[in-house]
């Protein structure tokens, strides 16, 4: 099949736009199984995006849960870019007008001191650029319809990023057990998700050290100050309009969002 980037990046573009969500880019656009093409249609998107004045802070990693893995065939994670604009203070209240199909996920986020620039990444250099922690919601969305996603279309869709909140009481890096910190997510006071760090390439750690070498292969490293979203420390959850979440992570505390009343 002939491969256009930017008409893939333009379907997904509409959606946005349009506020309606597109059929899989998977065997009409793209190639099955072409991550790389992927990539491309996702930095093509950050290109206008930057373009547009969009200020990049980060990136978040997906696809640290073995199991999200094998149900869709890969065998490793994915990333995507954050920006400025993705960013909720805690506490606040969304607007579903924002999004199309919302989820939340609990993460760890990783808030940089230092650059991450080599191929090479040991869970030390990791520790050594943490500057420090935050408990993280990230709320996840995709412009494919029904979330019929395959990696293809996940990557494209820049890694089927939404919007993120951070807690606000940072944490060095020392005082947290990242492989054993627990994680409840609760809607109205009841649990909906629940992990542990160890849900996330067995330590969020790792999935840092993955994307530091993926980054610094194709260029682009982390650098200091950047923001990671490490990954999800148990299942995500669909958004219910009028809802509020709150995570709570041991060892780093809680962080909170809720949405409006309108339909998702």
């Amino acid at each position: 099949m002939t491969v256009d980037i930017e008409r893939a990046a333009q379907v997904l573009r509409d959606a946005y736009d349009e506020g309606k969500p597109c059929p899989p880019l998977r065997g009409e656009l793209l190639p099955e199984g072409d991550v790389e093409t992927a990539y491309d249609v996702q930095q093509a998107q950050v290109r206008r995006w930057t373009a547009e004045g969009r200020r990049p802070v980060g990136a978040k990693i997906g696809l640290t849960s073995r199991v999200v893995q094998e149900n869709l065939g890969v065998y490793q994670p994915d990333f995507g870019v954050l920006f400025a604009d993705m960013a909720v203070p805690d506490g606040t209240e969304v607007d579903l007008g924002r999004l199309l199909q919302p989820r939340v996920e609990a993460e760890v986020a990783f808030v940089l001191g230092a650059d991450l620039p080599y191929e090479q990444v040991t869970v030390a250099d990791v520790i050594h650029a943490t500057d420090h922690l935050l408990p993280a919601i990230e709320i996840v969305d995709s412009r494919v319809a029904g979330w019929d996603i395959s990696i293809v279309d996940t990557v494209a869709d820049n890694a089927s990023s939404g919007l993120f909140v951070l807690g606000t009481a940072p944490r060095r890096i020392a005082e947290v057990d990242l492989r054993l910190c627990g994680m409840v997510l609760e809607h109205a006071g009841e649990p909906v998700s629940v992990g542990a760090g160890a849900a996330c390439l067995g330590n969020p750690a790792h999935a840092v050290a993955w994307l530091a070498e993926t980054l610094a292969r194709s260029g682009r490293p982390l650098r200091a100050g950047d923001v990671v979203l490490s990954g999800a420390l148990g299942p995500m959850v669909p958004v219910a309009p009028g809802a509020a979440y709150e995570a709570r992570i041991s060892g780093l505390g809680s962080v909170r969002t809720c949405f409006s009343g309108g339909a998702a």
